[in-house]
């Protein structure tokens, strides 16, 4: 499958990127189109504890969360809904649980569709088992890989995810000791050629079975940093170095796309609003009802140019305001209907830039995620388009950039830390050759000693 490079912006001006529209809508399930107007609702709930022993316990509780979230959609008139199926590992090495949590969950939303006309899709998203000291390719994890996306295929899937881990194994070395090199090498160059071996395969897969390639994360990497960068009193990990991780990671989930799939993307890439500045497809976004999950600096301005909206993941139990799968996307389908209730009114891009304005100077992060900045990322990041590592950098680059720019506009404080790690990040990047290979081959000397399990063959490296 040949790869297509983006070398320019496919979408033409800053102020078309808004929620719930895209230049290449994507249909898919029954009777669902994404990002041609209107907003749907990602459910995701994890099974209950214990459930994964069995598979029969996993089909059990696969079908208890999607009917619980079907009976729900119906209770409030919901239009639309996704469910989405994040696999534990016990799903993904298995071939039969995959295909039967699969066909459980797509039973109940083919029935929501009959009797309601609910316009319905499943996301399946298969857990990267892979662990690059026992072999990221043509291991037996990654062969269980191939045959659950296979069965979710076959089985109901309406679309195909999953969060790749390669790159990992030096990013977390580099986000835990500061080392920005060991960012970039790990996120832009390690984690795209992971993704450039993953996606042509999922690709194939999905048009076999007539279906929908959504898109990945950096959920392991980017998303690591901030998680460990935390509120804004933490100070595990520098907040700039979050934020510049986050930029890198523009580039490397942009890589999906380019290998042939279409969005919607995975919620928890937060760094989905670049990648949905470059290609102008739909994207899957979490934030403020996400909270069950995890806490971010960022709720209101993840919906900013959402074309689908998730809570994350909960825990599969009872709320007091019923079961969780449909406490969660009752929320999520208010959300959703404040944003098509905009669009139908033309509000839209008021509600936009008020989501936007409402964290974009709270954190750096912010700073570099509001769909204005990550626009100008996405361009330093076509500006090299064909070269993952110079197109990592410049995305890097661009983020010091815009960080600093709303420092000297007094819209954003940084403490002394954060100064110093965001000069120093900036005179580091900026030193580095302008030659992949030379970058690369002092990388691979320098962590090939210093993290043990990085093994660059299996990047072909």
């Amino acid at each position: 499958m040949s790869r297509k490079y983006y070398t320019k912006m496919e979408t033409e001006d800053v102020d078309d990127m808004v929620f719930g529209q895209t230049k290449y809508p994507v249909k898919m399930g029954l009777d669902q189109v994404v990002g041609d107007g209107e907003v749907v609702p990602n459910i995701k709930v994890a099974p209950a504890e214990g459930s994964e022993t069995s598979v029969d316990g996993l089909v059990a509780t696969c079908k208890n969360i999607a009917f619980a979230a079907c009976e729900r959609a119906a209770g409030i008139g919901l239009p639309a809904i996704q469910i989405e199926q994040e696999h534990v590992q016990q799903q993904s090495i298995s071939e039969e649980a995959s295909a039967r949590t699969t066909a459980v969950q797509w039973e109940q939303l083919e029935e929501l569709h009959e009797k309601y006309g609910t316009a319905v899709s499943l996301m399946s998203t298969v857990a990267d088992m892979r662990e690059e000291e026992n072999g990221l390719r043509g291991s037996e994890l990654d062969q269980a890989m191939d045959a659950s996306f296979e069965a979710c295929a076959e089985n109901g899937a309406s679309m195909l995810c999953v969060e790749t881990v390669g790159g990992k194994v030096v990013s977390d070395y580099g986000i835990s000791r500061g080392d920005v090199r060991a960012i970039l090498y790990g996120i832009g160059v390690l984690g795209s050629i992971d993704m450039a071996y993953m996606w042509p395969k999922i690709v194939d897969i999905a048009k076999k079975n007539n279906i929908v390639a959504g898109g990945d994360t950096d959920c392991a990497q980017a998303n690591t940093a901030m998680f460990l960068a935390g509120a804004l009193t933490s100070k595990n990990v520098s907040h700039t170095i979050a934020a510049v991780a986050r930029a890198i990671a523009g580039a490397r989930s942009l890589v999906a796309i380019e290998c042939g799939a279409t969005g919607p993307t995975k919620d928890c890439g937060y760094e989905n609003p670049i990648v949905k500045s470059i290609a102008s497809i739909p994207i899957c976004a979490e934030g403020k009802n996400a909270t069950c999950a995890h806490s971010d600096l960022m709720g209101n301005l993840a919906a900013a140019v959402c074309d689908v909206w998730s809570n994350e993941s909960v825990y599969n139990r009872e709320e007091m305001g019923g079961p969780t799968p449909g406490v969660w996307l009752q929320s999520l389908g208010y959300e959703c209907a404040l944003m098509n209730t905009a669009t139908q009114i033309g509000t839209n891009k008021e509600l936009r830039d008020t989501y936007t304005l409402a964290d974009k100077y709270r954190d750096p992060q912010g700073v570099i995620l509001a769909y204005d900045n990550a626009y100008k990322i996405g361009e330093a990041i076509v500006a090299d388009g064909e070269d993952i590592y110079l197109r990592s950098r410049n995305a890097a680059l661009k983020a010091c950039e815009l960080i600093n720019e709303a420092v000297e506009e007094k819209r954003i404080l940084l403490t002394r830390f954060e100064r110093d790690t965001l000069d120093s990040t900036q005179k580091t990047y900026e030193q580095l050759p302008d030659d992949q290979a030379k970058f690369v081959k002092t990388c691979i000397k320098r962590y090939g000693r210093k993290v043990k399990e990085h093994d660059p063959s299996q990047y072909e490296l």
